[in-house]
């Protein structure tokens, strides 16, 4: 099993985009165990792969509570770094 930072960057290399979320929807039958798979987290570690040039902002939107919503992407650079470092 991945370290979660690694399973949510390599999760990015396997979707068009998704959110915070997304994230915790998708790796939660894995790592539903795990305290940093909360939202706050999940949301931190996102916006520091952001700030280090992995995955980039595609849009935002605001949900039914009111909440903002950030949807990031792996661009093509950042992917190839991801999949480079942590393999499979």
């Amino acid at each position: 099993m991945k370290p979660l930072n690694y399973a949510i960057l390599k999760y990015f290399t396997t979707v068009k985009e998704a959110s915070a979320d997304n994230v915790i929807e998708a790796l939660k039958g894995e790592y539903g165990s795990f305290k940093a798979l909360q939202k706050k987290a999940v949301i931190n570690a996102l916006m520091t792969a952001e700030a280090n040039g992995l995955i980039e902002e595609t849009r935002f939107e605001m949900d039914k509570n009111g909440e903002l919503v950030v949807y990031y992407h792996a661009h093509e650079e950042g992917a190839a770094t991801i999949n480079k470092y942590i393999k499979d």
